[in-house]
């Protein structure tokens, strides 16, 4: 169980999440978020701690509502109807549709300003070192990696 909590809570920090799943909770309020059974308590405070809301408010089995959609986001969820079953199973069939955000994404490019740039280092790095010698008989990206090492140590 704590190893479902802690990818509970690692999986929460994502920015959209919508968990589904049949997890036999039948003592839990959903209404009151009050649970008389110590293991379904802390699945409710899992819950609460990674702000995870239950969307399903409908029984699923009986009077209880075991089939669970939490989500960080609960507009992600919409048209969400119980009824009917699937094959013999004694569950009410639940269906959604999960929702994407489509508005645009805002892009900021900066740029560096080189005006004020000290290229002190670079004219050090420079002199100082045998580029032909220490470049001799290597390849792209083997020089690459050489220069970057030098700038690393300067």
């Amino acid at each position: 169980m704590e190893a479902f909590f802690l990818q509970l809570q690692e999986a929460s920090r994502s920015q959209a999440l919508v968990l589904l799943g049949d997890f036999n909770y039948p003592d839990i309020c959903w209404k009151s978020n009050m649970a008389s059974c110590r293991q379904s308590s802390r699945f409710l405070q899992c819950i609460e701690d990674n702000f995870l809301s239950q969307v399903i408010s409908t029984p699923t089995l009986g009077d209880a509502i075991l089939d669970l959609v939490v989500s960080n986001a609960s507009e992600l969820v919409g048209d969400v109807k119980i009824g009917g079953s699937l094959g013999y199973s004694d569950h009410a069939l639940v269906e959604l549709t999960l929702l994407r955000e489509m508005g645009i994404t805002k892009s900021i490019v900066r740029t560096l300003n080189f005006r004020r740039a000290n290229f002190q280092l670079f004219k050090e790095i420079i002199r100082r070192t045998p580029w032909e010698t220490v470049l001799r008989d290597r390849g792209t990206e083997q020089s690459w990696q050489v220069f970057k090492d030098v700038f690393h140590r300067a």
